[in-house]
């Protein structure tokens, strides 16, 4: 029989490209699995059909900023309203890799206010129970990257990469932790691991002493 999680558990896994967002997803997901946990994967963008137009126009030409932003924005509704919800009311534990802290990051710095574009987003996203930004260099970064399939990549340059990576490290959150991301990818699975072991005892606690979760977003 699954492990559930009352009003279930949200893990974000975000970072710049090249992080190991989508290494650790998979393992910490195995690992959790492997405990009795109910876990469900998923990424942004989506499979759906705006999360295929923003793929495609990463290699086939971006979008506008203001036509990206929108595309990112009906993406996530529709990942939120028809798969992490349900999940979490179902006392299930969602692993995400990137979330709306990429939109905020990314799209930060194509112009657009970050403070605004986190406003945005958590107008209808569900806050996850724990963020982990999987920190390194964009220049370690885009050594990792190359050109995947022998084509280049519009979103991993230099530059963008860097004042993505100022982005991400100007969020402040109180479930936030950041994670080296320079160093082998079982020793981030297992720092990933311990800080959620950290988050679940505290949920257990909290539901100890309030006699019970206020809800899928309180840690």
């Amino acid at each position: 029989m699954k492990q559930l999680v009352p009003g279930g558990f949200l893990l974000a896994i975000e970072g710049i490209d090249g992080a190991g967002k989508s290494v650790q997803a998979r393992a910490v997901g195995a690992a959790l699995a492997d405990r009795g946990f109910d876990v469900v994967l998923t990424r942004e963008p989506t499979d759906g059909p705006w999360g295929r137009r923003i793929r495609e126009s990463a290699v086939a030409g971006r979008m506008s900023p203001a036509d990206e932003l929108n595309a990112f924005l009906e993406d996530r509704k529709q990942h939120v309203t028809e798969l992490i919800r349900p999940s979490l009311t179902a006392g299930k534990f969602v692993i995400t890799d990137r979330y709306y802290f990429s939109t905020v990051a990314y799209q930060g710095a194509r112009g657009f206010d970050p403070a605004e574009l986190l406003r945005l987003n958590e107008a209808f996203a569900v806050e996850p129970h724990l963020l982990v930004i999987i920190d390194l260099t964009p220049e370690q970064a885009l050594a990792r990257v190359g050109n995947r399939d022998g084509r280049a990549n519009e979103f991993e340059t230099l530059a963008q990469l860097t004042r993505t990576r100022e982005i991400f490290h100007a969020l402040n959150k109180p479930y936030l932790v950041r994670i080296d991301g320079t160093r082998g990818p079982d020793q981030v699975r297992d720092e990933i691991l311990a800080v959620v072991d950290a988050a679940l005892a505290t949920r257990k606690s909290e539901e100890t002493s309030e006699g019970g979760l206020g809800g899928a977003t309180a840690l």
